[in-house]
């Protein structure tokens, strides 16, 4: 299945870290290779991905989870799928990566797909103060809890 996605990683003191990311690897669950960004100084301080099918990113937090960060209160994850208004922002609470809720945006949800044949739908991240309709929101109970990531 196409769906287009972008990330970006952000992480002071990391590059060792990342480096083994900047490499095609057969053996990670996610396909793709990360390219590093330098600021002005040349310092290498991102990472960025882009993602043209919906499988290829299947399990990149866990892996990004799993990694040895130096200091991980400065790791930002940046995602946006090719429905969402702006890009989501993932940080590190408690070990885990998870979703920070960022001012006048929400996350809305479609129905969970009825089997398993289907990708996990990570829903849209759309902006809340734009003067459009926004979708009606799905019950918790009927959401996909499968990770699109």
């Amino acid at each position: 299945m196409s769906r287009d996605a972008e990330v970006i990683v952000l992480a002071r003191w990391s590059d060792e870290v990342m480096e083994p990311l900047t490499q095609d690897d057969p053996e990670r669950t996610w396909r793709g290779r990360f390219v590093p960004t330098a600021g002005h100084w040349g310092y290498e301080f991102g990472w960025a991905l882009e993602f043209e099918k919906m499988r290829a990113r299947k399990g990149l937090l866990r892996h990004l989870e799993s990694l040895a960060w130096p200091h991980p209160h400065t790791v930002q994850v940046l995602l946006r799928d090719q429905d969402d208004d702006c890009f989501g922002l993932w940080m590190f609470q408690a070990g885990r990566l998870v979703e920070v809720t960022i001012a006048r945006t929400g996350r809305f949800h479609r129905p969970a797909p009825p089997d398993e044949d289907f990708g996990p739908d990570p829903g849209m991240l759309l902006r809340t103060d734009r003067n459009t309709d926004l979708p009606a929101q799905t019950p918790e109970a009927h959401r996909d809890t499968r990770s699109p990531w």
